[in-house]
């Protein structure tokens, strides 16, 4: 079934027809660029062709590089003995993606096997154990014609449950940790659609999980003949101005569809026995959390009514505290269906929702906590007594307690804050409560004595003005020097001197602090230089005493390597395992004695791209016409020769900012010692074809909230700016330029070509070429259409199709999820082209989201790019045609 067919449907069954799924599952024709380039003849016949295609082998081999066969160590285990690594095949198919799927208001359902679709086309292919001190490896055992998905650690981290994905159905499998030996422990199959995970009880004997509903009954069916209108009304003043959802539920049919799809039942399972006690009635269960002590459960449903205005993570949501016979005992907050207008932060909007909000268990499992807003009634209530306090405007909140059995009496405040409470985590066995919190434009973590008011028992940690404390799970991803390590970019004072965060591991209720005895905690954080050109940002862990505050660093990271501090293997953080890379060296994991400096190499992951890393690199700062400098990353082929002019490709992706110091201050994270890294669309690629690559955000610099009103002159100065220089150093031939782009990428290739007269050819693919399409903002653009109206029309390449000037192949993955680029967007646009007698192309791809991940596709697309490259600019050396490039009528 074609996607077009099904623009007006936001629920839809996908199929492969038998003729792409046989182009699909047979090895597709090798159709090899040289590196001088396809003869024109060659290049219009590859481009012509409807079934997959491959690229120059040279691509293709980067493109297929088995970078899966590279340990990934996650998920470490509660007593950190061992990491899982959840082993991939390598790129997925198309024939796992094109499995029939729904669309239930974003989302994604496989019904045949009655799962989230994730768990169809992400699965793992295998496990294995990594121990965090040795690296011995152990297998566990995966059931044949199984995927895996979301395997979880037994509290005693002596068994490890995984999800086993077969055709038609997800079974629970449990494994012994000591020999690998898995087996079936559901006999009912998952209904594993909105809950896609496994949580143990605290016993190590019982999962609960979701299953398929008994006498569920057969799939609504659609009638035949429709029963009447599709029906929208708004009767009330709220404004709704939401982005463009991909898909949403269209009429009462796809609601009964929905809900029989996503209604399951709650059970206890026995892991060894296999008995299933079942828990209540069949729901729409959205989450569950037993408690550390066994005795509750905190279930998350989802309620009707359903919207056709927004996706299903908006619809009403009811949480509560049930026993474990499968009684609800107590209801902790319901969240009503949000269909209005919702602009503010997830914080925001979590406040907004709810007056309970982080609701998390008690260390012990005693009960629940949860932070909520302090009512503004009479005297100020804050909590004048903590440091810093002051005058100011502030908003007042709490961490609240609600212990067994639940009853009215039972809440009490454990916590008051004069501010927001940002966070809030305890110790392993309850006697501390760290808080990390603003006010007064300070950033402070706490360390408090549950219950206890006197000043005493809170004690600062760490305190920055204009600084987000924030804490930090280790085991879990994280990006070296992300926001979880304590940066503020908007800041230059708190960035270069942030003290950290508050390192927490998993443990009793979810996640605790790491702590050494009860006298000392431990701040994680990244040490930014202010030379970051020639200075890469440096890790570090501080142990912090817990009676004075005081902090001793207990490690740093070398000067001369890039390392991500991954796990702490002891709780006084002496031994950790550490991940770390140089520019020459791939990256591996450790395990490191921070004390005496013993590693222990982990890994021996390898470069499995050599021609990639051998690309000769360079980093060139280009000045444009008004004055602002940026940063352009220039890649060449291997043993390219100075000054020898090669036909170009700059690969963009704007940004917006206020200023040339904004500007840079995006740049402060860049980590100069780490090792080439490069995925299945890395477009630094085409220099294995003899492309000078450029790959570059360009700056787009104007007052806050009226950036892009400087947009199309902006975009024309940094393009100019980067060809003048790229051939003013003798690395470019200028008749000979493309340039490319994904997403606002692409949207901007789209604006280049209609608006300079630098290029023969441009690719731009899942882009958005008409901003009216998405009247309600877009990127960092706040203001609707209705009060940005010209920068709007200014914007929209569309408007200005006859004016393009160059080849323009398009691409679009015909199930784009993203709010700001419908594949609408791609087929207006090529009808624009057609109808001024322009050059283009247009691919679209089956059963693919906002970015290709299937090989066929992927492979499919580096064929015609580098086929469309070959055509219009590899061959030609002719000077392009001027155009007019004046942004107005």
């Amino acid at each position: 079934m074609r996607r077009f067919s099904l623009l007006l449907c936001a629920v839809w069954t996908i199929t492969v027809p038998g003729s792409l799924l046989a182009q699909a599952t047979a090895t597709p024709s090798a159709v090899s660029a040289r590196a001088e380039g396809l003869s024109p003849d060659s290049a219009r016949a590859l481009l012509a062709r409807e079934g997959y295609i491959r690229p120059p082998e040279e691509v293709a081999r980067l493109v297929t590089a088995p970078r899966h066969l590279n340990v990934a160590l996650t998920l470490p285990s509660p007593d950190r003995r061992w990491f899982v690594w959840e082993k991939s095949d390598g790129m997925p198919s198309v024939t796992s993606f094109g499995k029939a799927h729904y669309y239930f208001a974003g989302l994604q359902v496989d019904p045949s096997a009655s799962r989230a679709r994730s768990l169809t086309t992400r699965g793992a292919a295998d496990l294995q154990l990594i121990e965090s001190s040795t690296g011995r490896a152990i297998d566990i055992d995966v059931p044949a014609g199984a995927t895996v998905s979301n395997p979880a650690w037994s509290p005693d981290g002596s068994q490890l449950a995984f999800i086993a994905n077969f055709e038609t159905a997800s079974h629970v499998y449990v494994a012994d940790v000591s020999t690998g030996r898995s087996r079936q422990v559901t006999r009912t199959p998952l209904l594993a659609t909105l809950v896609t995970s496994i949580e143990w009880t605290p016993d190590n004997r019982n999962v609960v999980a979701v299953l398929i509903p008994d006498a569920r009954g057969p799939e609504p069916k659609r009638p035949p003949i429709a029963t009447g209108p599709m029906v929208r009304l708004w009767t009330d003043s709220l404004e709704s101005s939401q982005r463009n959802w991909a898909t949403l539920l269209q009429d009462p049919s796809d609601q009964e569809l929905m809900q029989y799809h996503v209604t399951g039942q709650l059970a206890l399972i026995d892991v060894r026995s296999r008995a299933v006690k079942k828990l209540g009635a069949p729901a729409m269960f959205r989450g569950v959390d037993p408690s550390p002590d066994g005795r509750w459960l905190r279930v998350t449903r989802m309620e009707r009514p359903f919207s056709y205005v927004v996706q299903y993570n908006n619809f009403g949501t009811v949480d509560e505290i049930w026993d474990r016979d499968g009684k609800s005992v107590a209801l902790i907050t319901r969240r009503p269906l949000q269909e209005a207008t919702d602009t503010a932060s997830p914080a925001a909007r979590a406040r907004r929702d709810s007056t309970r909000r982080d609701i998390a268990w008690l260390p012990d499992g005693s009960g629940i906590s949860w932070i909520e807003n302090v009512p503004r009634r009479g005297a100020d209530t804050s909590d004048a007594a903590s440091p810093g306090g002051g005058g100011g405007s502030r908003r007042a909140e709490r961490l609240m307690t609600w212990k067994a059995p639940f009853g009215a009496g039972d809440i009490s405040v454990l916590f008051q804050s004069d501010g927001p409470i940002g966070d809030a985590a305890f110790s392993a066995n309850g006697r501390t409560l760290f808080v990390a919190r603003s006010r007064n434009n300070t950033g402070e973590i706490l360390a408090v004595t549950p219950g206890d008011t006197a000043a005493s028992a809170r004690r600062t940690l760490a305190r920055l003005r204009n600084w987000n404390p924030s804490f930090q799970v280790l085991g879990r991803s994280q990006g070296f020097g992300g926001p979880g390590r304590g940066g503020t970019p908007g800041d230059s004072l708190s960035f270069y001197q942030n003290p950290g965060a508050l390192v927490l591991v998993a443990g009793p209720g979810g996640r605790v602090a790491l702590m050494s005895g009860d006298t000392a905690a431990f701040l994680l954080g990244t040490r930014y230089n202010r030379q970051w050109e020639g200075q890469g940002p440096r890790d570090f862990v501080d142990r912090v005493s817990l009676a004075s505050g005081s902090k001793t660093r207990i490690y740093e990271s070398p000067a001369d390597a890039s390392v991500d501090v991954r796990l702490a293997l002891d709780n006084d953080f002496t031994k950790a395992v550490i991940e770390r890379q140089t520019t020459t060296e791939h990256p591996n994991y450790w395990a490191v004695d921070f004390t005496s400096g013993q590693a222990t190499q982990l890994t021996r992951n390898t470069d499995r791209m050599p021609e990639f890393t051998r690309l000769v690199r360079k980093r060139l700062w280009v000045t444009r016409a008004d004055g602002v400098r940026f940063l352009v990353k220039l890649t060449l082929p291997e043993g390219y020769q100075e000054g020898t002019r090669l036909p170009g490709m700059l690969w963009l992706y704007p940004f917006e900012y206020t200023s040339q110091s904004d500007y840079e201050r995006s740049l402060r994270t860049e980590n100069i010692n780490q090792f080439p890294a490069g995925g299945p669309r890395t477009i630094e690629y085409l220099a294995t074809q003899g492309y000078a690559v450029a790959n570059f955000n360009p700056p787009i610099i104007g007052d806050q909230g009226r950036m892009n009103d400087n947009y199309v002159p902006d975009l024309r100065m940094n393009l100019a700016a980067v060809i003048d220089e790229l051939e003013r150093q003798g690395y470019v031939d200028r008749t000979r330029m493309s340039i490319g782009g994904h997403s606002y990428g692409a949207f901007s290739t789209a604006n280049a070509m209609a608006h300079t007269p630098f290029f023969k050819a441009g690719i731009a693919g899942d882009g958005m070429y008409n901003r009216t399409l998405t009247p309600n903002g877009f990127q960092s653009e706040r203001r609707d259409l209705w009060n940005g109206q010209r920068t709007y029309l200014e914007m929209s390449p569309m408007l200005y199709a006859e004016r393009i000037q160059g080849a323009l192949l398009m691409y679009h993955m015909l199930e784009d999820q993203n709010v700001g680029t419908d594949p609408i967007s791609s087929i207006r646009m090529m009808q624009a082209l057609r109808a001024h007698g322009k050059v283009a192309s247009l691919f679209l791809y089956p059963y693919e989201d906002h970015g290709p991940l299937t090989q066929e596709t992927i492979l499919d697309l580096w064929g015609r790019w580098t086929a469309w490259l070959d055509l219009y600019v590899k061959g030609t050396r002719a000077e392009p045609a001027r155009v007019t490039t004046e942004p107005g009528r």
